[in-house]
């Protein structure tokens, strides 16, 4: 498949390797490509709308504040899938801490700025330590269209995940929080970032 990535950061420049040793065709979006290596990403370089535009998938993984000025960067993404990686991170009284929570979440927040997107959230849950080398750790995906949702999932199942599609979109307001779990144990407790959650089937 074609695949774009937004953000070259290190999810998203992880990811982007990973699909492409499984034969996938990688763009990444990002503001300034000649500060990037293609041959060490593994897929071309360009803008965001070039990547973009003959993509199956994009896959977005800019900082949650940046995600509303990429998605209008990217041109027309109708009827693409559009797999949001972003969690609604900042800074609060208490530290790092999700902006949105329970009554909505970040991925329904992306469907109403690409209102005819099939959005699905997913590759949000961990750290990109777990994405190099997934080992059977668990990754959830959901959105409002099934195939599509399959279809990431899939994808996620391709490169080493433990990969379930959950439901509807309205699921990332449980992803996303989880997501939060993670990063707090890999900060706050002696696992850092070498563990990863997952499924134990009895």
């Amino acid at each position: 498949m074609k695949i774009a990535i937004i953000g070259a950061g290190n999810v998203g420049a992880t990811l982007g390797k990973r699909f492409a040793e499984k034969g996938h065709e990688i763009f990444y979006g990002v503001r300034d490509a000649g500060v990037f290596d293609e041959k060490v990403l593994g897929g071309k370089v360009g803008t965001n709308a070039e990547a973009c535009q003959n993509a199956e998938i994009i896959v977005l993984s800019v900082p949650f504040p940046a995600v509303e000025e990429a998605v209008k960067s990217c041109g027309n993404i109708d009827g693409k899938i559009l797999v949001d990686a972003t969690n609604p991170l900042g800074m609060s009284e208490n530290g790092l801490s999700l902006t949105i929570g329970f009554e909505t979440s970040g991925g329904e927040n992306l469907q109403k700025l690409a209102p005819n997107a099939k959005v699905v959230k997913c590759f949000n849950t961990t750290g990109f330590g777990n994405m190099a080398e997934p080992r059977n750790s668990m990754m959830f995906a959901c959105g409002n269209d099934k195939e599509a949702t399959d279809t990431v999932t899939n994808l996620a199942a391709s490169i080493g995940f433990d990969a379930m599609n959950i439901g509807d979109l309205s699921k990332a307001r449980l992803l996303e929080p989880l997501a939060m779990l993670w990063i707090h144990l890999a900060f706050s407790s002696e696992l850092k970032r070498d563990f990863a959650f997952a499924i134990v089937r009895k």
